[in-house]
């Protein structure tokens, strides 16, 4: 599943409201798209909020469809994990996926940051 916010957002602020944390379930991932550019937004089981870049670098997995755990997820094409707080590769050399800062606000809403 994936969402597409609107650009507008970003622009002025560089930071926009993705929707709520409960579209994520715990333990699993979702896409979202702001213009042309998409991210992967993790609800991990230790109850962390992760953003990274959409696909493994080894093969282009969808990282959103990925086995996610205690601040990790792994790739479902070749089973390749990333920290989901750094991006590197853990037990592979394999380049890092780009990370990016989340908040979630009093409502639930989740908020990805781009400094």
């Amino acid at each position: 599943m994936s969402a597409t916010v609107s650009t507008a957002a970003l622009v002025k602020t560089r930071s926009v409201a993705l929707g709520s944390l409960w579209q994520i379930p715990l333990g699993e991932g979702r896409v979202f798209t702001i213009g042309e550019r998409s991210f992967a937004v993790f609800r991990a089981r230790d109850g962390g909020v992760h953003a990274t870049d959409p696909f493994c670098p080894h093969r282009q997995g969808p990282l959103a469809d990925g086995l996610v755990g205690a601040g990790t997820v792994t790739c479902p094409f070749h089973g390749f994990r990333f920290d989901l707080r750094t991006g590197c590769a853990i037990g592979h050399d394999c380049p890092p996926i780009g990370t990016y800062r989340v908040s979630v606000d009093a409502y639930g809403d989740i908020h990805l940051h781009l400094e």
